[in-house]
């Protein structure tokens, strides 16, 4: 027998619609006495924050915002998170939000008073002991979307804002304590962070259940976590309201999260850094993508890839399996090229270089090397 692993699976998860009612009480069940929501911009203003942070103070719990969260979050929107954390003295995060606001409130809990830097902590081997543990503040997870799945994860990405490189920090304790998945906050979302953060989801569960890991519990819940994102990413697209299929989004999203645990591969090794170089959506860059990949890796997976499309119902193995992504893509009106997202040729080799350094490239069924990593970004363009 030489099979060994480590594994960790998440945390207590408040499913359903209407959920986001008992986000005060789980504050209370947790010791929360003073938190510090944390959201992006654009959810500031919205109605769905106010009636949060309504909750939280008719409960006693104050009503402190913090929403200085960039798209791709760097270190200045996490220092002054943590200024704010500091001064309204909060002993705990609630990441209220996308992936952006979930990471950088993460970011917050654990970097307000610790004497490391934040690159310190970086996701290679056991770095993460470099972190006082008993200095991570308590988090509660409310995502409004469904894709990141990072309200089940143990790590945030941070953008270097002089690197532009986008760095996985890990920390155990990062792990949100309660997590509330709330299927009527994600309605209001626009069609094309519904498309985006659904395609996310989905490059989670198609990479988990490529790598070549072992991890047999995350290879059934990827595979599941497809047919959930199939069957209901198109629906949701269609029709907002729809509560059901946003329920289903919302646990493919999280089941990703959790079977990503088993790797990711090429798909994030390039979406990161055009997402730090070009500020485009993680999501949407990783749809983009997604063909490319597939076609990248085709000898190292074609056979599990044809058990899946037989498991989810797509004729023609893994060229129908393939054919169906690219016809999600149109209905979904994802970009057909990195081009189209702004991405430049004069930069692949700089490119290049950031992907071979992003820890997702370790996981890719195929080995990435500087000179097929290239030719897949030229392909991508």
């Amino acid at each position: 027998m030489t099979i060994q692993a480590n594994w960790s699976y998440p945390t207590a998860i408040k499913f359903g619609a209407g959920r986001i009612a008992e986000l005060a009480e789980q504050c209370k069940a947790i010791g929360l006495k003073r938190p510090l929501l944390v959201t992006d911009k654009a959810l500031a203003s919205l109605p769905i924050t106010a009636a949060a942070l309504d909750q939280l103070e008719t409960a006693g719990l104050g009503r402190a915002c913090f929403s200085e969260v960039d798209p791709n979050p760097n270190e200045k929107n996490m220092e002054a998170g943590i200024a704010a954390y500091k001064a309204g003295g909060h002993d705990g995060v609630i990441c209220f939000g996308g992936g952006s606001a979930l990471d950088l409130g993460k970011m917050i809990a654990l970097m307000h008073d610790q004497t490391v830097s934040v690159w310190d902590l970086e996701d290679i081997g056991d770095w993460y002991t470099r972190a006082d543990a008993t200095k991570i503040a308590p988090i509660v997870a409310v995502p409004t979307t469904a894709g990141t799945g990072s309200e089940v994860g143990r790590a945030g990405v941070l953008t270097n804002s002089v690197t532009h490189k986008k760095k996985i920090i890990f920390h155990p304790k990062l792990l949100p304590a309660v997590t509330i998945c709330d299927p009527e906050l994600t309605v209001g979302m626009p069609k094309f962070i519904t498309a985006g953060t659904g395609m996310d989801a989905l490059a989670h569960c198609l990479e988990a259940y490529c790598s070549p890991f072992y991890h047999p519990m995350s290879q059934g819940i990827a595979l599941e976590g497809m047919r959930l994102v199939f069957e209901n990413l198109p629906k949701v697209y269609a029709n907002p309201t729809d509560l059901e299929a946003r329920a289903h989004m919302m646990s493919a999203a999280a089941m990703g999260a959790v079977a990503f645990q088993k790797g990711l591969g090429a798909i994030h090794s390039l979406s990161h850094p055009v997402g730090a170089v070009y500020n485009t959506h993680h999501g949407t860059t990783n749809a983009v993508v997604m063909p490319m990949v597939l076609d990248f890796n085709r000898t190292a997976i074609e056979d599990r890839i044809e058990r899946a499309a037989a498991y989810l119902g797509i004729p023609g193995g893994f060229d129908g399996f393939r054919q169906k992504i690219m016809e999600l893509r149109a209905e979904l009106a994802i970009p057909e090229t990195l081009s189209a997202m702004g991405v430049e040729a004069a930069r692949l080799d700089e490119l290049t270089e950031m992907a071979l350094e992003d820890p997702s490239c370790g996981g890719n069924p195929v080995e990435m090397t500087r000179e097929n990593t290239r030719a897949l970004f030229a392909a991508c363009l």
